[in-house]
């Protein structure tokens, strides 16, 4: 099948009404991402629970190490995502044919990179980090070995699904998801509480489940009328277009790194001010978790957006991008606003699912109030940065989105824990949400008023 033959007579993306479509795209990557945060709130309480709260600080240490690898997805398929949504509203599948199969290639170096680094950097690091105990950073190495290993087929996963979303499959993409977070929950249940196998059941049930979302999204891309045809990755160079997917993909790749070097910042700021450094590594394991949980449908909101705005963008419908963006800000807030009312009022009851410890609970709940008390503006301003990125302005998407971890966070918890001791790493969060939403102010203010938006592609 030929690209140019697949072209559909009627695109939805720029004919729906604008709310329904919003509703039909976000609900279904709502599903994608929630599962996969439950999946990691239910693996850590597997993991508190049945093995330990020494494996439950081993997942801790290695939660920088997973956020690397989802940024690193982000840097092929984000990118990959904000061309090939304005390639498809401008009906260039051509155009679309080579950005996916160069994300391809991109992906598989990336992953690549990954391995080799961690085979020679990744034991010194984790034996630093678990500030000399062996027996923890043992753990982790086994954990994150078996991870690291498998990326390649984590980072070709999550290529096919972000196509898909754009591709207008979201509902297709969802129900799979489903099946395959709940394939991997009851696949770490029988590795960790049937078979024995410690953490190393954990790692062993997520790759399996992802070898099986990865056969299933190829099926579907070889069966689905209208979409880019596998045929295309043996027809178009895997080396295209890698510059322009890096410079869409590096602000949303960089802002997931940003979160990994956030919590590595953590961690060596506990290490210097707290007296009960597992304990309290054990707690931040439970509250990355659930701040996971809470962003991901945040994130769903946001890339339902991109691939909106971007086809519509493609296609010179600056009017429905602008609409679909005010959905999407004020969707984020609403969803916000549940996280923080349920992170201040029941944070005891979530706090207790990690560990039969009590301590370990009170200081969950005593790191989630503070965390949450701006964080009602955090998706509004995920979804304005996914905006100016789906319209090709990577700048803006950068003050957007890497300030926060990347300067203020760093910068405020060093400052506030050397003054405050462990206090101030969590005042540190709500500080910094607040200077990022005078900056979202300051860029969004024109568009947000005048309803109109700024030109395609920053002049970088």
């Amino acid at each position: 099948m030929s690209v140019r033959h697949a072209v559909p007579q009627d695109n939805p993306f720029l004919t729906a009404p604008i709310g329904r479509l919003f509703l039909l795209n976000v609900l279904p990557m709502a599903v994608v991402m929630s599962m996969g945060g439950i999946l990691n709130v239910v693996d850590g309480v597997f993991v508190g629970r049945f093995i330990g709260a020494e494996a439950l600080a081993a997942v801790s240490l290695a939660f920088p190490a997973v956020m690397l690898m989802s940024a690193l997805a982000t840097l092929a398929g984000g990118g990959m995502s904000s061309l090939l949504a304005r390639s498809l509203g401008a009906g260039d599948r051509i155009a679309a044919a080579r950005v996916f199969a160069g994300a391809h290639g991109l992906a598989l170096l990336i992953a690549a990179l990954l391995v080799v680094l961690w085979a020679v950097f990744g034991r010194a690091l984790l034996i630093e980090l678990a500030a000399g105990n062996a027996q923890v950073a043992e753990t982790t190495w086994t954990y994150l070995s078996i991870l690291i290993l498998a990326a390649p087929v984590q980072l070709i996963l999550g290529l096919h699904a972000d196509a898909l979303r754009v591709e207008g499959r979201a509902g297709a993409v969802a129900a799979l998801s489903v099946l395959v977070n709940l394939v991997n929950i009851g696949a770490n249940w029988l590795g960790i509480v049937i078979l024995g196998l410690g953490i190393a059941g954990s790692a062993l049930g997520t790759v399996a489940a992802q070898v099986l979302g990865l056969a299933l999204v190829l099926g579907l891309r070889s069966r689905g009328r209208g979409l880019l045809p596998l045929g295309i990755l043996r027809q178009e160079r895997w080396a295209a277009n890698w510059s322009r997917i890096i410079t869409l993909g590096l602000p949303l790749c960089l802002s997931f790194l940003g979160i990994a070097l956030v919590a590595s910042v953590a961690m060596l700021a506990l290490r210097h001010h707290a007296a009960e450094y597992d304990r309290l590594i054990a707690a931040y394991g439970g509250v990355t978790r659930l701040m996971s949980l809470a962003f991901l449908p945040q994130l769903a909101i946001a890339l339902a957006l991109q691939g909106i705005a971007g086809q519509n963008a493609g296609a010179g419908r600056d009017d429905r991008a602008m609409a679909a963006l005010r959905l999407a800000m004020a969707a984020a807030f609403l969803w916000c606003v549940v996280v923080a009312l349920t992170g201040l009022l029941a944070g005891h009851m979530v706090g207790g699912w990690f560990s039969s410890d009590p301590q370990v609970a009170i200081a969950i709940v005593a790191m989630l109030r503070p965390m949450l008390a701006l964080y009602v503006f955090a998706g509004p301003i995920l979804v304005l940065a996914m905006y100016f990125q789906a319209l090709g302005q990577p700048g803006r998407t950068a003050a957007l989105t890497l300030a926060k971890p990347w300067l203020l966070m760093p910068m405020m918890i060093l400052g506030l824990s050397a003054v405050l001791g462990v206090k101030g790493i969590w005042l540190a969060f709500p500080m910094a949400d607040g200077v990022v939403l005078l900056i979202a102010l300051v860029i969004g203010r024109g568009i947000l008023l005048t309803g109109k938006a700024s030109g395609m592609e920053d002049a970088a």
